[in-house]
């Protein structure tokens, strides 16, 4: 069900988590943000590397710049979050995690687990998906043209009408261990190597995805 946080109590947690932050772990404490329901929040420009979010309800929150490096992110509701203007997700664990439309533009991913995660229909500009663990994602109708997805894990991942087309580092040996590339959309020189030499991706899947 989630649990309730007043906004006094939440700008303490914040208040701790810095100094736990600046002084490495001596002063402060770690947020602990777990199954706590934030849904709609905005929040600008503040610190939560680390901290545990995961099963947290962020959804259409609005976290415009936030720092959330490393931060536990696992089986989060981030449905049509707001992860905007360089927002850094660097190695947050975003296992399982719902990020169905979330809004990426400029968001940092880079090294993120999102393996089991559900980014149906996520729209980014000029996101970083660098070395991210995208196994067994479903990336369902996904607008990921000119994302960098430079070394991402794309094992058993559903690409289904999803849109790729300009994405930066994307190479036919990622695409193979892809589950399904079927209808999405790819630059001609890749397009036509997965044609003659993975045919089988394009195909229309036989169960349901």
């Amino acid at each position: 069900m989630g649990r309730k946080i007043t906004m006094a109590a939440l700008r303490e947690i914040q208040e701790e988590h810095f100094r736990w932050v600046s002084t490495g772990g001596n002063e402060g404490r770690c947020a602990n943000l777990s199954e706590v329901i934030l849904s709609g929040i905005k929040l600008r420009n503040i610190n939560l590397n680390h901290a545990d979010l995961s099963g947290a309800d962020l959804s259409s929150a609005n976290l415009s710049e936030v720092a959330l490096r490393g931060a536990n992110l696992r089986g989060a509701n981030m449905r049509s979050i707001y992860l905007w203007n360089g927002a850094d997700l660097r190695d947050a664990d975003l296992r399982d995690a719902d990020l169905t439309k979330a809004n990426l533009f400029n968001a940092n991913l880079t090294g993120a687990r999102l393996s089991d995660a559900n980014l149906r229909g996520v729209k980014q500009k000029g996101a970083n998906l660098s070395e991210a663990d995208l196994t067994k994602a479903n990336l369902t109708k996904a607008k990921l043209t000119k994302a960098n997805l430079r070394g991402a894990n794309l094992t058993d991942t559903v690409l289904i009408s999803a849109d790729l087309r300009g994405a930066q580092g994307l190479t036919i040996e990622q695409l193979r261990e892809a589950k399904t590339l079927y209808k999405s959309r790819l630059d001609p020189d890749l397009m036509k190597q997965l044609k003659e030499e993975y045919p089988r991706l394009l195909e229309e899947p036989k169960s349901e995805e």
